[in-house]
């Protein structure tokens, strides 16, 4: 089983990883030509809002909701009936959507008000962002749907489509930025009408594999009367909030933001994309993988097998998500400086930027244990307690935004967030044990604590070996390029020499 995971898990870390380093390449052009002003500011929270909603509506809670119903209805319904389930879940999700957008372009500033209010400040930057939304807002009918297909093709053990899918994304915002470059249009619209490209083309690509794999739905009316349509509503009402909780925090992080002096937004933004790198190759994929694998195991009444998943996802997470974290914290200073310190992106935004990726760094593995963790909940469409706990997160975020926005202003922000998910990691995981759904042995708390010795060893070498990151502003890209691949390369081989030093191998993870 475990082997089967990971080859899966490793299936959708590729493709992810194409896509996000893509992302960089993108974030480096985007820092070059737009840097971090008020347009730049605007596209963010033009671009976080339909994108954010696709998380509740389409990756986010749909898919926990979704997937688990589909497993079962995979394992007790013959062909026709799925076919009928998929269709009525395609028709009352694309008039929802159609809903959606429509009220997003009716009352966009109104929306931005609500969700940016500082931008009253500077009326330029509000317009921008009220004509930027009425671009982007498309975006969520398409990625949503998007995300739809990348369900029904995970279930089917079909995973690589969909992890390869945003890499049009990138595609598209890398060649809209080249013709800026090439016609030395500096229009920040550009980005706008990228993104609607490549939502069309997503959506495109995924419907084709579905088309291929005979699973493209019939829109049909009669899904108020499908039993099965019913208990993915009544599962993803509460998802809606409790897996989108990484998400709610980003948002509340850019309205505390949105007061705060301009290019704050942009400064989260570049260092929340970074974050994203390890999360999305490492928390994302292992959380696709998982919550089939978790459903199957439900639908099958196998609770020992659904335990020993979670453990293989808990160890796993353990082994790349703490050298990632420290690696992101160590070299916060020098990854910003040597990808995004050109153009338009200048030294103060670098020193601003660099300070939030080191505070949002401290949370990720919160952020990935919640990945690979709600799903042990959803896969048993329990999701009572991860809403209680996500609320509790999100009303700890607020009051520590309200209290670190003084001292540390955009950096206390990231690390509100970072702590109040570390904390929502830490309960979810806590009731998984406690309940006995996933059992703790003596062989994973040693598994654990060589991670962290070997972690702790790799972080003394990143910080003697990175010196004050600040002197690398005086150095030329390719010495900064240079040197940063040398210090990653040398805390890799220390972190993999202690591992195996320590006897951990990829066949020592459990359930492999």
């Amino acid at each position: 089983m475990g082997k089967q995971l990971l080859k899966s898990s490793a299936v959708v870390s590729m493709a992810t990883m194409i896509s996000r380093l893509l992302g960089f390449v993108r974030d480096v052009l985007f820092a070059s030509l737009f840097g971090a002003h008020g347009a730049y500011d605007a596209f963010v929270i033009a671009f976080k809002l339909p994108n954010f909603m696709r998380r509740l509506f389409g990756e986010g809670a749909f898919s926990q909701a979704f997937v688990p119903v589909l497993a079962h209805q995979k394992e007790q319904q013959d062909a026709q009936g799925i076919q009928q389930f998929i269709g009525h879940v395609a028709t009352l999700l694309g008039l929802s959507l159609i809903v959606v957008v429509v009220l997003l372009e009716i009352f966009a500033p109104s929306i931005i008000h609500v969700f940016a209010p500082g931008f009253h400040a500077t009326k330029d930057r509000f317009d921008t962002a009220v004509r930027l939304l009425h671009w982007t807002a498309p975006y969520l009918f398409f990625i949503a749907m998007v995300a739809y297909a990348s369900a029904i093709l995970n279930t089917y053990k079909k995973f690589f489509l969909a992890a390869i899918a945003p890499v049009l994304l990138n595609l598209s915002f890398i060649g809209a930025v080249v013709i800026g470059f090439v016609l030395h249009y500096q229009n920040i619209m550009l980005l706008a009408y990228a993104v609607m490209a490549a939502g069309i083309l997503q959506c495109a690509l995924l419907w084709v594999g579905l088309y291929r794999m005979d699973k493209l739905p019939k829109f049909c009316w009669g899904f108020w009367q499908d039993t099965a349509v019913r208990r993915v509503l009544k599962l993803m009402v509460p998802a809606l909030f409790g897996v989108s909780v990484a998400q709610i925090g980003i948002i509340i992080d850019n309205i505390f933001a949105s007061y705060l002096p301009v290019g704050s937004i942009s400064w989260l933004y570049y260092s929340d994309r970074l974050t994203y790198l390890p999360l999305g190759v490492i928390g994302v994929a292992l959380s696709t993988v998982v919550l089939p694998h978790l459903s199957s195991q439900v639908s099958k009444k196998n609770p020992e097998g659904f335990s020993k998943t979670l453990a293989w996802a808990f160890e796993m997470t353990w082994l790349v998500g703490m050298p990632a974290a420290i690696g992101l914290g160590f070299l916060a200073g020098p990854i910003i400086t040597t990808l995004l310190y050109h153009g338009a992106f200048t030294a103060h935004a670098a020193v601003m930027t660099s300070y939030a990726l080191m505070a949002f760094s401290s949370g990720l593995p919160g952020f990935m244990f919640i990945k690979i963790g709600a799903p042990g909940f959803y896969a048993r469409q329990k999701m009572a307690t991860v809403v209680r706990i996500a609320a509790m997160a999100v009303v700890i975020n607020i009051i520590l935004n309200a209290v670190l926005i003084v001292p540390l202003a955009h950096a206390g922000l990231a690390l509100a967030t970072a702590i109040a998910s570390s904390i929502n990691a830490a309960c979810l995981w806590g009731i998984l044990i406690k309940q006995k759904i996933m059992r703790i042995e003596t062989k994973n708390i040693v598994f654990i604590i060589k991670i962290i010795g070997a972690s702790v060893a790799m972080a003394i070498a990143l910080y003697c070996l990175s010196g004050h990151w600040q002197t690398w502003f005086d150095e030329s890209t390719w010495i900064r390029v240079a040197r940063l691949l040398l210090n990653i390369a040398v805390g890799t081989v220390i972190y993999i020499g202690i591992c195996l030093l320590c006897g951990i191998r990829l066949k020592n993870v459990s359930a492999t």
